[in-house]
């Protein structure tokens, strides 16, 4: 373990790479981690990170064939053949050196799994990483942000031996880290396991850039007027985010200038619900845009000239934000809205009910449907800028209370001093 100075840190994952809140959340401890010294390195199938401290081995990457072969015979069914357990434990032994591997390279002192200990989409790497911890006593902090018991397509399993083996292993070496405190109590319940809660955080210790004068082109650019009222849905085009509710929202303002445009991409879970959501549109009246191609990682040109913008910069055009997901392990979406200082629309989904609402936020909610209270609040936020503006201001000093960076570093501490004994965080 390192002596004086700063921890060498090893980050494990499936993907570090894109907007997924995996490769967001994991940028955001390696700041704060850096911040103060630790270096961090990463380990993943695919990888945006830079090269000299990353170790990129296609197989731990979920969408190789060969460990989409093995899903597609390990879930939907209860039982499965030998050669897909054979399957299974070749890989996971070949992932097993490359964890050795990676970690002699760099020297490293402490491994951070970021979701590979608790959703199997990569298999093999689950149990490669169990056994490497279990051969190594390796200190690890296992970063949880879905488990398989919250998603449907993992419920019926020929693998549930391996499940229980390594999503999340009961090793001594593991601290455990969850990110609402339903996924803690269930992991208590299921595994008899504890954790620490470390919810998602924004840097609400410092104040978002002002909107400058490419971003104002945004609107423009994907075909609205400056006068458009721009509700935006900064969400992919999944079921579980409810983009309905967002659609029967603007319908029943009743007011031609209200357009929705939804910010990220279909394709996650196939095409069929943004098509039911493009006719839904249609047959409301809605004027419904859909602006994934032209919002990006960062600014750029495409192939044709065209802006790309930044998630950020749709944000700094919005006057209001939907967010009436059904479900989400956390919601960064609503951070962000807090942070960028955003009125916003939420339909009360479990984590927000037990994690954020008791914080005392102030948002415009709803309860699985619309009323006509939620559409005539929705009404004065519009009109009325005081309103707005104290709604908004208290909400991003609640985010600066609970959610910010400064939060993260104090349980970042006690994480780091747990294994170190050194408070040099």
């Amino acid at each position: 373990m390192a002596s004086t100075m700063g921890v060498q840190i090893g980050f494990v994952g499936t993907r570090f790479a894109g907007t997924d809140g995996v490769s967001l959340e994991s940028a955001k401890w390696a700041q704060v981690l850096w911040d103060n010294g630790h270096v961090s390195h990463w380990y993943s199938g695919q990888s945006d990170r830079d090269k000299a401290t990353s170790m990129v081995v296609p197989h731990a990457y979920f969408g190789h064939p060969d460990i989409e072969w093995i899903n597609r015979r390990a879930f939907g069914t209860r039982t499965r053949t030998p050669d897909v357990t054979q399957r299974i434990y070749t890989l996971a032994d070949y992932l097993k050196k490359t964890l050795y591997e990676f970690t002699r390279r760099f020297d490293l002192d402490l491994l951070i799994v970021q979701n590979a200990l608790c959703i199997p989409m990569n298999l093999p790497l689950g149990v490669a990483l169990t056994n490497f911890i279990a051969e190594t006593g390796f200190p690890t902090i296992a970063h949880h942000h879905d488990f398989y018991w919250e998603r449907d397509r993992f419920s019926v399993s020929a693998v549930t031996d391996m499940l229980w083996m390594a999503f999340p292993p009961a090793l001594p070496q593991i601290q455990n880290v969850t990110i609402n405190s339903f996924a803690q109590e269930d992991l208590s319940h299921r595994r008899g396991v504890s954790s620490i809660l470390v919810p998602n955080v924004l840097d609400f210790e410092n104040e978002p850039p002002q909107a400058d004068e490419y971003s104002s082109h945004f609107r423009k650019d994907i075909g609205l007027e400056e006068d458009d009222i721009l509700f935006l849905q900064p969400t992919r085009v999944v079921p579980r985010k409810g983009i309905e509710h967002a659609i029967a929202l603007v319908a029943a303002l009743k007011n031609d200038k209200c357009k929705l445009v939804i910010s990220h991409a279909s394709g996650d879970e196939g095409n069929e619900y943004l098509q039911v959501l493009m006719d839904l549109a249609e047959s409301s009246g809605v004027d419904l845009r859909l602006c994934d191609h032209q919002v990006g990682d960062k600014r750029a040109l495409d192939a044709d000239g065209n802006r790309i913008y930044t998630l950020a910069d749709a944000y700094s055009q919005a006057d209001f934000i939907t967010y009436p997901s059904i479900y989400e392990g956390f919601g960064n979406a609503l951070l962000e809205a807090f942070y960028y200082r955003k009125p916003l629309l939420v339909n009360r989904y479990s984590i927000y009910v037990a994690d954020i609402e008791p914080k005392g936020a102030k948002v415009i909610s709803m309860d699985g449907y619309l009323t006509k209270d939620v559409v005539s609040k929705v009404e004065r936020i519009i009109r009325d800028k005081a309103f707005r503006d104290e709604m908004v201001d208290f909400n991003y000093e609640i985010g600066r209370a609970f959610f910010s960076y400064g939060v993260l570093r104090r349980k970042l501490r006690a994480l780091v001093t747990n294994f170190t004994g050194q408070d040099n965080l």
